[in-house]
């Protein structure tokens, strides 16, 4: 069954508990923006109107950032997470054009730059374990669990405290589910989220404009495959320079 993660942002306290340990879980850079997200963290606590609320990948059930990837770099799992293989990615930025919540970042600054995004802690997951926002969440509000059980847990808590919620859980059916449902005290749009999206899976759009274009694609599949390939050439060199680097220092150590 498919997991999925439920963000009650009235129970959030704002203690960013969660930044800092999908930070070491990830081995996130320790000087992440604590205002927006960005290539160097994986979820942001934010506050407005008195709330404090998260941002992060939204796990969609049908990606759009998975169906325009020409390299296969994105992957949808059974088990509720969207996964990444930095060395598949080449760079093209088709995913974050395509990603209707504005979720992958991409690495500006660096050499070989790549995209970044949550996993959604898809090791743990296969192993059976809460994600790490869940597992060190003092509140409750982030919860970790089966997509349709959240969903009841969800529905419930919007019927027994109607004056506490808006009645709405983001994530049912924006573009076909997500797997990251929210509940929230304050309009959704307030918060910055999009209300605008559609209830049908994006790669059904995605999907038909491809079809008509099967020459483009096909063509474009195989240059972006040829430029893959030397991306990830350069990068295969560039850690071996390292190793050889690293090498060459320790027997300099070991002669000194």
């Amino acid at each position: 069954m498919s997991k999925a993660l439920l963000l009650d942002f009235t129970r959030c306290v704002g203690c960013q508990a969660c930044e800092e340990y999908c930070a070491k879980e990830n081995n996130l850079p320790s000087d992440a923006p604590d205002d927006k997200l960005n290539y160097k963290n994986f979820t942001v606590v934010l506050k407005r109107n008195h709330q404090y609320f998260r941002k992060m990948c939204m796990h969609c059930l049908h990606p759009a950032c998975v169906s325009v990837c020409p390299v296969a770099a994105l992957e949808k799992t059974e088990n509720g997470p969207v996964i990444y293989y930095p060395s598949k990615c080449m760079g093209c930025r088709y995913c974050m054009m395509a990603c209707p919540f504005q979720i992958p970042k991409y690495e500006w600054d660096k050499p070989i730059p790549v995209i970044r995004k949550c996993i959604m802690c898809h090791q743990r997951v296969k192993e059976g374990l809460p994600t790490a926002c869940a597992w060190v969440c003092p509140t409750g509000a982030c919860r970790f669990g089966d997509r349709e059980y959240l969903l009841e847990i969800a529905h419930k808590r919007i019927l027994t405290f109607p004056n506490r919620y808006v009645h709405k859980v983001y994530g049912e059916t924006e573009v076909g589910g997500t797997s990251v449902l929210m509940l929230s005290s304050i309009p959704f749009e307030e918060l910055g989220f999009r209300t605008d999206l559609p209830e049908v899976e994006l790669p059904e759009l995605t999907g038909t404009v491809l079809r008509r274009i099967p020459n483009v694609v096909i063509t474009g599949a195989i240059l972006l495959g040829g430029i893959s390939w030397l991306v990830n050439r350069r990068m295969s060199l560039e850690q071996e320079h390292k190793e050889t680097s690293r090498s060459e220092k320790r027997k300099k150590d070991k002669d000194s």
